[in-house]
């Protein structure tokens, strides 16, 4: 009986369950049918090296699913063990949602092995709260397949913005009716990022930690609207109407996929998930006026968190070790969560053409990178918050000069909230 009532308790909490032998840890992530099958294929590794324990993966298409569900689920007392999480880590140390790992360094969890920096990224207020699943860089992806369709020749990985548009102008008159140019990738739930790089090129940083302060005026963020409402008007870019029904959370919502674009945005770590969803050929290039200003930059591409409330933190922070340091892992996992931070991971190396890709394109973008601007406080609210005033410019709502207006005085808000 006590038995019976143990597994109902563990039911009703939602974390670590115990049936018979096995322990059940819930590992929640967000990502693409390609990443669902790779990770499905670590999962059974570790299942099979671990017997009596179970891994229930708990899967959202985006990150804007991901996390108000995540959210919900805390707030009941019936969160998962392990959670994926972005460049808003710190946003949920500040919650207190998240647990120290500092205590499983050197027994459970090997951090010898990985990258200092990496080490660093997840480390917050001198505590570790998160392992970076690996190093990812923003770039912009294009259908090369499809320019050879049309009689198009490829762009250059480096471009200025200026070559960059007279490459989409030259583009838009061999592609066939209702194709456009590029993605409008300021359409986007979560286009912090390449307004982040915006303002990284235009000189303004978005955040600065030291000084809790932002060089972005109101001016900096109208000239990033009108650039975008510049392609919109010359129909390099979708219609609004159009952009809107591409959530691109992630290969199956794009625009890209669909064959409705011929460049879009996407993190270096998403190019075997794209891949896998289309026939066509796909290659990465750069952001336009990186190699000038060094706006683009390296990052985690997600972390390993461990909720502190989870009923089994040792198992959740070994299996975490094992998703990052193992040389099996590794295998099946590829670059999809970023370029492995870990020695012994990367000994495993990598024989799948994307994944070659990807490193081709770190070796070419890397130097056109510089260390990562500090994420804004707030950053979920940062990224639905532009979205909405994105798109009310985007569909002729309001002037770029008060979308500018707008979207400065969020940042100020977030940044004192």
């Amino acid at each position: 009986m006590k038995r019976i009532g143990l597994v109902l308790f563990a039911l009703v909490m939602g974390t670590a369950m115990v049936s018979g032998d096995t322990v059940t840890i819930r590992w929640a992530y967000w990502g693409s049918q390609a990443r669902i099958e790779r990770s499905q294929k670590a999962i059974d590794l570790f299942q099979a090296a671990n017997p009596g324990v179970a891994v229930n993966p708990e899967v959202s298409g985006g990150s804007g699913d991901h996390f108000p569900k995540v959210d919900t689920q805390i707030a009941g007392g019936a969160g998962p063990d392990i959670i994926q999480m972005g460049g808003n880590i710190g946003d949920y140390v500040k919650k207190g949602v998240l647990l120290p790992l500092d205590k499983y360094v050197g027994s459970i969890l090997n951090a010898s092995v990985i990258d200092p920096s990496a080490i660093a990224s997840g480390t917050i207020n001198g505590h570790l709260y998160g392992v970076s699943t690996g190093v990812t860089m923003p770039a912009l992806v294009y259908n090369k397949s499809l320019l050879a369709r049309v009689g198009a020749p490829s762009p250059k990985v480096s471009m200025t913005y200026a070559e960059f548009r007279a490459y989409l102008v030259s583009l838009k008159s061999k592609l066939p009716a209702g194709v456009y140019p590029m993605q409008d990738i300021g359409a986007m739930s979560s286009n912090s990022t390449p307004f982040g790089y915006w303002t990284r090129y235009n000189g303004t940083p978005l955040y600065n930690a030291a000084t809790n302060t932002s060089a972005v005026t109101a001016a900096d963020a109208q000239k990033y609207l009108e650039l975008f409402k510049d392609y919109r008007d010359n129909k390099l870019v979708p219609p609004a109407d159009i952009a809107a029904g591409f959530a691109e959370t992630n290969a199956d919502t794009s625009a890209i996929i669909a064959g409705k674009v011929v460049i879009g945005y996407i993190f270096t770590n998403g190019l075997s998930g794209y891949q896998a969803a289309t026939k066509d050929e796909l290659q990465l290039m750069e952001f336009p006026g990186a190699a000038a200003t060094k706006a683009l930059w390296q990052a985690p591409s997600q972390f390993y968190t461990v909720n502190k409330d989870s009923k089994n933190p040792n198992l959740a922070v070994k299996f975490i070790n094992f998703l990052v340091n193992s040389p099996d892992a590794a295998k099946v996992l590829g670059n999809d969560r970023g370029a492995s931070a870990s020695t012994t991971a990367r000994a495993a190396g990598l024989s799948d053409v994307n994944d070659q890709k990807v490193i081709e394109y770190l070796k070419s973008a890397g130097p056109h990178s510089s260390l990562e601007t500090a994420h804004l406080p707030n950053d979920t609210e940062l990224n639905s918050t532009l979205y909405l005033i994105y798109q009310k410019v985007a569909f002729g709502q309001v002037t770029p000069a008060a979308g500018g207006q707008q979207i400065y005085e969020m940042i100020q808000r977030l940044i004192k909230k």
